[in-house]
């Protein structure tokens, strides 16, 4: 039995995305997504925000990187992939999410004042 990698996120684009050419075709976007827990318990409010690292490939990553923007409301779908990553004090671990794909939540009337990025 094969075991199930699957993730979905619904938060705010933390920062811009974004994008670089690992060759001429593979395009790589990555950008943070921001979530937030609220919980009450014996009547005090909490909120726990987390703050994802976004990685998105392909034709996929080219379409992230034009119409996504720090503020927008999405939902990911992906999976996660950890990476040990050699320090100066030893191994480091970094979880990614990789998304496949993404939903914008937000009406495209809440950001016409955002400019046009996708000449970029």
């Amino acid at each position: 039995m094969s075991g199930i990698n699957k993730i979905i996120l619904v938060g705010y684009v933390g920062e811009d995305p974004t994008i670089r050419y690992v060759d001429p075709n593979v395009a790589v976007t990555s950008f943070i997504l921001i979530t937030a827990e609220r919980t009450v318990k014996n009547g005090i409010k909490t909120e726990h925000t987390e703050c994802h690292h976004i990685v998105m490939l392909r034709a996929a990553a080219e379409h992230a990187f034009k119409v996504l923007a720090k503020g927008k409301l999405i939902c990911v779908e992906g999976k996660l992939q950890t990476l040990f990553l050699e320090d100066s004090s030893g191994l480091k671990k970094v979880t990614k999410i990789v998304a496949l794909d993404f939903r914008l939540l937000d009406r495209n009337s809440d950001f016409e004042y955002m400019p046009d990025r996708k000449g970029v």
